[in-house]
């Protein structure tokens, strides 16, 4: 801290310029609903008291159904919703320069996961804020890097431990 205290003052004029009032709305959520709302009700509540009224949901096919059950949630809580898959565009994961060896099912047709293309259409659909559930590792870091609107994200996959990936650190 005593090393880089003009890092202190930008991110202070930083909230003073733009990010003030998604960091107050986040700050009352947290206060809201301490250990007393799910992560679901949380977004729903920032997004309420942010004025965002069209979510995206960026999802992994393996949770389809979990998808199609918080697009539901965000809708009947009055939201719009976009939403994309991981396998947009059936693309061939050889387009990504993977050989036969390398896919989960060598000797089988796979998409790729496509999260350039899940950002650009949510980007063309003018989401006001972006839910991520359950991206893969890496992808999700590309969606983050192509997606227009803020981002936050509901849960991350991890097929191991039932998507708890802190359950591995608290074993």
């Amino acid at each position: 801290m005593k090393t880089h205290n003009m890092v202190y003052d930008e991110a202070s004029s930083i909230y003073r310029d733009s990010e003030g009032m998604l960091a107050c709305n986040s700050a009352r959520v947290e206060a809201g609903g301490y250990g007393v709302w799910p992560r679901v009700r949380e977004i729903m509540e920032f997004a309420g008291r942010s004025g965002f009224k069209k979510l995206g949901l960026a999802f992994c096919v393996g949770l389809r159904q979990e998808a199609q059950a918080v697009s539901r949630i965000f809708k009947e809580n009055g939201f719009d919703v976009a939403s994309v898959m991981c396998k947009t565009g059936a693309r061939p994961k050889e387009e990504l320069g993977l050989s036969e060896e390398e896919k989960v099912r060598p000797g089988q047709f796979e998409p790729m996961c496509n999260p350039v293309a899940q950002a650009l259409l949510l980007n063309k659909e003018q989401t006001d804020i972006n839910v991520l559930l359950g991206l893969c590792v890496g992808h999700d870091s590309i969606f983050i890097k192509h997606s227009s609107a803020p981002i936050t994200v509901l849960a991350v996959k991890d097929r191991v431990t039932g998507h708890n990936p802190l359950a591995a650190i608290y074993a």
